[in-house]
């Protein structure tokens, strides 16, 4: 399936795209709480290609004042970010990212007008917890080899932990009886409301059904957004989203 009519650039890349380490032996989780076990064995194919990053090709919907139709491709790496580029409503094109270090927000109408362009540390530290947040895609990069800490609350609730560019990122996910994600949930850095007043505030979102790309068995659908698991998240949801593809680097 063809999701744009234009492809991510080199340069966009560059930054990202991280060396394959090995294939997965379940041998490596012995030491991790029987449930992040149950997650990562029913995630990752024995024999599966360690991957560190990944391009993503996704559908859906985003909500920019009212909910609008999007396609999508991504780099995500998430020890090291992210690049999003998309088409909306057939209409505005751009990027969300956070490569070296820096976040950044680049959108134009019609290829030609420039409608939006963000940047700074505070845009910075929200587009770091996005790529934490999004590591649900690439379970491969969640094996304690490369830096994760887990952490089992429940049968039902583990918590990943890692460091992205010294900054600590914290995920948390409800699972189903067999391992795969019910939701997700983190902190994030952000200023939904348009306030003038950035905080750590509640984001996460659901699940709604898995598939199997190359040896992953991953979310393939569902959603995001603030204020998840607050009674602000009917409000707060804008993100629905079908994965169409997944390609290993």
């Amino acid at each position: 399936m063809r999701v744009l009519d234009y492809k991510l650039r080199p340069d966009d890349q560059s930054e990202l795209l991280m060396p394959v380490d090995g294939r997965f032996n379940p041998d490596e989780l012995r030491d991790c709480p029987e449930p992040v076990q149950r997650y990562l064995l029913h995630s990752i194919q024995p024999g599966t290609k360690r991957y560190q990053s990944i391009r993503l090709e996704m559908v859906g919907q985003i909500k920019i004042g009212r909910w609008l139709p999007f396609r999508a491709q991504e780099v995500l790496s998430p020890h090291r970010g992210f690049v999003w580029r998309a088409r909306v409503a057939g209409l505005m094109v751009g990027s969300d990212r956070y490569v070296a270090r820096r976040g950044a927000m680049e959108w134009k109408l019609a290829s030609l007008l420039p409608i939006l362009r963000a940047c700074g540390s505070d845009l910075s530290r929200s587009a770091a917890g996005r790529a934490g947040g999004e590591a649900i895609w690439l379970p491969t990069a969640l094996l304690p080899r490369f830096g994760v800490t887990w952490t089992a609350a429940a049968e039902e609730f583990i918590e990943a932990s890692f460091d992205l560019d010294h900054l600590p990122i914290s995920v948390r996910y409800q699972l189903h009886s067999n391992g795969g994600i019910r939701s997700v949930s983190f902190d994030r850095w952000g200023d939904p409301d348009h306030s003038g007043t950035w905080a750590w505030l509640p984001c996460g979102g659901e699940v709604t059904s898995e598939a199997s790309f190359a040896g992953l068995i991953i979310p393939s659908s569902g959603s995001f957004g603030w204020h998840y698991g607050t009674d602000r998240w009917p409000g707060g949801e804008f993100f629905r989203y079908r994965i169409v593809g997944l390609h290993g680097d």
